[in-house]
């Protein structure tokens, strides 16, 4: 259920009848409803991306606005609801305002509006009456479900809610249930989705099991599902509340997080220990240091969290303009009078560096007409694509200096009219490519597209967990990372996994005092993730065959002890 409360707008509504005709007036605006489902932000449909793109105004709860705010178009006046205090357009504090009334201001000033809740709207009794306000006053309006809470998280926890036998489902919120709706599932047979807190239940075992359910029937729980922060637990009514306190959940600060239990012998411990799907994934729930902006690290930070991590980008590296940039710029007229017959981009700043050269000079991706474009490797080849240019050489290989000069073809004077390469990169690149292309009969313009200088140290709470094992896992991808890391936020706690791209990553790892756990097989940043999994895979399939509880790493560093 919405924590937000409307009965100070249900008050106003019930001055016009909902089943009065109504004309729709022209002026007012369109209402989405919009299930924003039980947290994973994967979850969210079609209609509602397309919905959250035309809104011109978000109204959304707290855990719903986490999960649909990546969708929202730039411009979208977005007010928050919170507890005590809300977020009005624009950001200023307005005070508590009531979500149904902010709904109907921005729907009668014309505007379209997206109220995003979580779970899904027809679950939601504040979002029903505020459908009804709206049809009586003539606003129209349209639902876009999502998943519910009980649905998606037992699907996620592993948690069937029928077998090929059938069997009733019963979905009961516990903060509302009454006696009667006790009575009624504990003396049947259903399976018994329960929207609840971790504290409640136990309460909530013991109504069943007085109502006739037995002491010994299956139960999970789960919180923070569908998320990378999800934990089940399962035990029987009568067991429930001991494996909660074992597993030191309660008594605890933790005791009001909402929580999900289904109760019924359909939901069987040994049937979840084969289909917790979720949980099983070999990084599920590590945190993962990735020393790249957000940009450079999207396809790695996706690929991690496809493994169930939880990546954590921390740019090492800052990227500044050329100090002179007459060389730069020199180059880029060469480029469009036709003085090369290559350009090689050995980099996605390398890219960059060039489109905003472009747009200085008014030159957009046509200006390579006529010139062959190299990209070092996939995932710049993809930020050549956005621009516009389709690359005409990308290693089929290791995607490096060395993969590309594999692939690159010698300078032939019969089909090569023009014997030289345009090559933009960093001030503190290697000589390989330049070297091997030389040695291949080309003519080489090496300019310095872009300077690379170590970046602002992060916030205290990020060297703090760096240094003190919060992080599971670092991956480097460059000797470069370990250095300005180390620099700027210290060295990582000897608990965190250290995945190196290549050898020579690994030997500035290990010259700064690391021990390497992982290296990728070839260098590449998917490859590293690829291995870093692999390595949690192991770990994982070590613990259950010894049968240990499997933690993850950072949960393995020493605890300080309470002074008395």
């Amino acid at each position: 259920m919405s924590p937000i409360t409307a009965r100070t707008a249900q008050a106003k509504r019930v001055r016009t009848s909902p089943t009065a005709a109504v004309t729709p007036s022209s002026s007012y605006g369109h209402v989405t409803f919009l299930g924003a489902g039980p947290g994973d932000p994967g979850l969210l449909t079609l209609r509602a991306v397309d919905a959250l793109a035309q809104a011109d105004v978000l109204i959304a709860d707290p855990e719903a606005y986490e999960v649909v705010r990546a969708h929202v178009r730039a411009g979208t006046d977005a007010p928050l609801q919170a507890t005590g205090a809300d977020l009005a357009p624009g950001g200023a504090a307005a005070g508590t305002v009531d979500a149904a009334d902010l709904v109907m201001r921005a729907a009668r000033g014309g505007k379209r509006v997206v109220r995003a809740v979580a779970g899904d709207p027809g679950m939601d009794a504040d979002a029903t009456a505020d459908m009804l306000a709206l049809a009586a006053e003539g606003i129209t309006f349209e639902v876009v479900p999502g998943i519910a809470h009980g649905v998606g998280v037992a699907a996620y926890a592993g948690v069937p809610l029928r077998d090929p036998e059938g069997g009733d489902v019963r979905f009961v919120d516990g903060p509302t249930a009454d006696d009667r709706c006790w009575t009624e599932v504990g003396a049947s047979d259903a399976t018994v989705v329960v929207s609840t807190t971790l504290e409640a239940v136990a309460v909530t075992a013991g109504r069943l099991i007085a109502a006739g359910r037995k002491p010994d029937t299956p139960l999970s729980v789960t919180v923070a599902g569908t998320t990378t922060r999800q934990r089940t637990w399962t035990a029987t009514l009568g067991t429930v509340e001991r494996t909660l306190k074992s597993a030191k959940v309660l008594p605890s600060a933790e005791g009001d997080r909402p929580a999900i239990a289904v109760v019924g012998e359909r939901s069987a411990p040994a049937q979840r220990d084969q289909l917790a799907w979720f949980e099983s994934k070999p990084l599920f729930g590590w945190k993962v240091l990735v020393p790249r902006t957000k940009e450079q690290a999207a396809s790695l930070s996706e690929q991690l969290r496809s493994y169930g991590a939880v990546p954590s980008e921390v740019p090492t590296i800052a990227v500044e303009p050329p100090r002179t940039p007459q060389q730069m710029d020199r180059a880029v007229k060469g480029l469009v009078t036709g003085r090369y017959e290559w350009i090689a981009f050995t980099s996605v700043n390398a890219v960059k560096a060039i489109r905003e050269k472009f747009e200085e000079y008014g030159l957009d991706a046509r200006a390579f007409a006529g010139i062959k474009v190299a990209a070092v490797g996939e995932q710049t080849a993809r930020v050549l694509q956005e621009f516009g240019v389709r690359p005409d050489l990308v290693p089929s290989g290791e995607q490096s200096a060395a993969g590309l000069l594999e692939d690159w073809p010698p300078y032939d004077p019969v089909f090569d009219p023009i014997d030289r390469v345009f090559l933009p990169r960093a001030d503190i690149a290697t000589e390989t490519l330049v070297a091997g292309l030389v040695e291949l009969g080309w003519e080489v313009d090496d300019v310095t597209a872009y300077r690379t200088v170590r970046a602002s140290p992060p916030p205290a709470e990020t060297r703090e967990a760096i240094k003190g094992g919060g992080f599971d896992a670092v991956l480097f991808t460059s000797s470069s990372t370990v250095r300005n890391l180390v620099g700027i936020a210290g060295k990582p706690h000897n608990v965190t996994v250290i995945a190196c791209i290549g050898p020579a990553t690994a030997r500035t790892a290990e010259e700064h005092g690391l021990r390497v756990d992982v290296m990728a097989p070839e260098p590449s940043v998917l490859a590293l993730a690829e291995a870093l999994a692999q390595y949690g895979a192991a770990r994982r399939a070590a613990a259950i065959d010894a049968g240990e509880v499997l933690k993850r790493p950072s949960e393995k560093r020493p605890q300080r002890r309470r002074r008395a």
